[in-house]
């Protein structure tokens, strides 16, 4: 499933309540020396030229990172400002029981952390050209979740009501407008609508 700039891939696998990130490494096979030089210990490998070649380790909180040599999915066309009914698709939010630790890890693979102190939930925010997550105390964000941001909460909320969901939380601040919601998928996956303003 993508709102065009998220996959989220549902599985029946032993890794149930963790995030098991994907990300998509062209060439794999003849880049493993350079993850094994940061440190990786891979828990899980299939590799060859017969197949489709897959890399996987855990980080922090059981949770797990896999690269795989190509999508397993064809594209999908969508207008970029055609969003999501939880609103456009800003990060990954991720529980960090230390978040220095956290950055100093993601940014080993490129990411390049900043703190976002001022933010209405203060966090370091790792970014790439492709994706961002953010890392959160763990008291805040407990397990991983997708955040989305959009002008207008309550509308939001109105629009995920109308085809069945309702949120498990709203969040309200000056004058009753709601802050961000949070939605829980059927497997488990806390999503958070946030507003921007």
């Amino acid at each position: 499933m993508t709102d065009g700039r998220i996959c989220v891939g549902l599985h029946q696998t032993a890794l149930a309540g963790a995030a098991l990130l994907t990300f998509i490494r062209p060439d794999l096979l003849k880049n493993l020396s350079a993850f094994e030089e940061l440190g990786v210990e891979f828990e899980y490998r299939r590799l060859g030229a017969d197949v489709f070649n897959e890399v996987l380790w855990r980080y922090p909180a059981d949770n797990a990172v896999r690269l795989v040599e190509a999508r397993t999915f064809s594209p999908m066309k969508r207008a970029g400002t055609d969003h999501s009914r939880c609103g456009y698709f800003l990060e990954i939010a991720l529980p960090a029981g230390n978040i220095e630790i956290s950055k100093a890890f993601w940014e080993r693979f490129g990411f390049v952390g900043m703190d976002e102190a001022d933010s209405r939930l203060p966090h370091v925010c790792c970014m790439s050209d492709t994706i961002d997550l953010g890392l959160y105390d763990q008291r805040t964000v407990g397990r991983p979740s997708l955040l989305f941001e959009c002008a207008d909460v309550d509308d939001a909320i109105g629009k995920i009501a109308a085809v069945g969901i309702e949120p498990v939380s709203v969040s309200r601040g000056g004058r009753g407008a709601a802050h961000f919601a949070v939605l829980t998928a059927p497997e488990g996956t806390p999503i958070l609508s946030s507003t921007n303003a």
